[in-house]
């Protein structure tokens, strides 16, 4: 017999953030079908409100797309700065009471509140923030809570939008068998298409498939799909504080007062670590840049930034703070970048400015690094041959922020 650990553990999402947060600024825009994204035919849809995704629009949709199913949507161009910001406003508010939480997202956050039952009660503890959340910020926040994540982030689910669930120890199960196998998290369309071909509609029927069968029909993600279908989850809630940051400095072999072979490093190393950022799925809020001068005097400058994980944004930003950072003229013999305040989410969200050719070039180009490495895709005006890089000391990722 599996035994579940009683834990309490809350998840809070942000009701279509960029949305409420839009509504929040203009009140005119509640209740209508709105569209966050770019303004161009050729741009995407960042986000969609509640009454937009009637008309089956959904995000990463083309523009384009949105509006020949909504003709009469309404579109905001999106202000990333700001949602960015407002992100970690509620994190500050949550960081205030939550005894450990993680930020999962610029949106999305768990709470460990184990053993708070002894003491105030977890479901009442948890209302009372979420009240607190929505009367400071003006923005609809829902949440789920249960013994585990996973279960959280269903109920959470399940009680948008802006409402609330709790599911009690020991019914799990039951809580999850009716659901399609859609429901769960991480699974696909095309998972889910591979279970409804052999019969398997419901959670329910999910769990009651052996394992093993599970595991030849899907490999190792067949292992978790059982475990997720019986509503098993041990994983941690990890400490914001302990949010990692990626990082590389490049040592150069002569002292250089060179700045187009300067920049050229500039560019190598912000593509390179912001490559690794966009595999780890994980989005960038604070950019630092180090300097080392030939006398071995070093400075370091830092720019907190909206949420991004693209070369281009996070380049621009690199080069401002060297700009700001090179003012004696000096020999230069160390640069460093490094990105971190980081977050879950996939990057595209951040390209407001972007088109369906941008979103589709950032993964093209990223299928290519992966095929055959970071260091042979690089911006044609700066790139160094990888024969002529200098030797550099690079910091592995992950590492923790100090």
């Amino acid at each position: 017999m599996i035994t579940l650990q009683h834990r309490s553990i809350a998840h809070f999402d942000m009701d279509s953030f960029f949305v409420s947060v839009e509504c929040r600024e203009d009140n005119s825009l509640k209740g209508k079908p709105l569209l966050v994204g770019g303004l161009g035919d050729r741009a995407v849809v960042a986000a969609c409100s509640y009454e937009a995704r009637r008309y089956g629009i959904h995000s990463a949709m083309p523009m384009k797309t949105a509006l020949k199913l909504c003709p009469h949507a309404l579109i905001r161009r999106g202000d990333m700065e700001l949602y960015s910001n407002l992100s970690r406003e509620i994190t500050d508010i949550i960081a205030e009471k939550a005894p450990l939480y993680e930020k999962s997202s610029i949106d999305e956050f768990y709470l460990d509140l184990t053993g708070m039952d002894k003491f105030f009660g977890s479901m009442k503890w948890t209302i009372e923030l979420r009240q607190h959340i929505i009367r400071k910020m003006k923005l609809p926040v829902s949440f789920g809570l249960a013994s585990n994540k996973m279960i959280s982030k269903v109920a959470t689910n399940e009680a948008k939008p802006n409402g609330q669930k709790e599911i009690i120890f020991g019914e799990e199960k039951s809580f999850l068998a009716p659901m399609p196998v859609e429901k769960l998290p991480m699974v696909g369309k095309e998972t889910a298409g591979q279970l409804r071909r052999r019969g398997v509609e419901t959670v329910k029927t999910l769990s009651e498939i052996p394992v093993a069968l599970l595991e030849a029909w899907l490999g190792k993600n067949g292992i978790s799909l059982w475990n997720k279908a019986n509503g098993i989850d041990e994983s941690p809630v990890v400490p914001y504080h302990e949010q990692k940051s990626i990082s590389t400095e490049s040592t150069f072999p002569t002292d250089t007062i060179d700045m187009k072979f300067m920049h050229a490093e500039l560019v190598r190393m912000t593509e390179k670590i912001a490559f690794e950022l966009r595999q780890q799925d994980k989005l960038a809020g604070c950019v630092t840049v180090k300097l080392r001068y030939s006398d071995f005097e070093t400075v370091t400058r830092q720019m907190t930034i909206p949420y991004t994980g693209s070369d281009h944004i996070l380049l621009e930003k690199v080069k401002e703070l060297f700009h700001k950072l090179y003012d004696k003229r000096l020999l230069v013999r160390l640069i460093g970048v490094r990105f971190s305040h980081l977050v879950q989410g996939n990057y595209q969200i951040s390209l407001f400015d972007d088109t369906q050719e941008m979103i589709a070039l950032y993964q093209a180009i990223d299928h290519i690094k992966n095929r055959f490495g970071w260091q042979y895709l690089m911006k044609g005006t700066n790139a160094i041959p990888p024969a002529k890089q200098p030797k550099a000391e690079v910091t592995p990722f992950p590492r923790k922020t100090k």
